[in-house]
């Protein structure tokens, strides 16, 4: 990725003004050790805490990675039950990368933020709809499945 994709001037402004950049050699140690990295690339999205949220193995290129990371930002937010937040990495990645392979898994998730901050399974109903409508052979969707029942 570091030929293609990281020199890309959209990936370096998402990272400089979203994210704080750790490179890890693949047998740099303790670092690639306590974060299990096998493969290179892998990109691990840590929260302030140092606990991992989201991860991803193999090269993207720069019209995945943005949203890729969009979703590990999201699901650091999730994570802690900060669902506006969550939501707020959501939409950007929904409005802006609406045909990313990362976006099934955000409508998925937002549909889960909306009902775990309201209490309203709609959203959950709502996603699988979505799901099912753009994306009918996605995991997610398969995932969404039994929402298909809420009234």
């Amino acid at each position: 990725m570091g030929a293609v994709t990281y020199p890309d001037e959209r990936v370096v402004t998402f990272i400089l003004e979203n994210l704080i950049p750790l490179q890890v050699k693949s047998d740099g140690q303790p670092l690639a050790t306590d974060f299990n990295v096998k493969w290179t690339p892998t990109l691990v999205t840590l929260d302030s805490d140092g606990k991992e949220h989201h991860r991803t193995v193999g090269f993207l290129p720069p019209e995945e990675l943005v949203p890729s990371l969009l979703l590990g930002i999201a699901k650091c937010h999730f994570d802690r039950e900060r669902y506006e937040e969550a939501l707020k990495a959501l939409s950007r990645l929904l409005e802006s990368y609406p045909k990313s392979d990362a976006a099934p898994e955000a409508i998925f998730l937002r549909g889960v933020s909306l009902y775990k901050s309201t209490h309203n399974p709609k959203p959950l109903k709502e996603a699988y709809e979505k799901l099912q409508a753009e994306y009918p052979s996605s995991e997610w969707t398969k995932r969404a499945y039994p929402y298909r029942l809420i009234p």
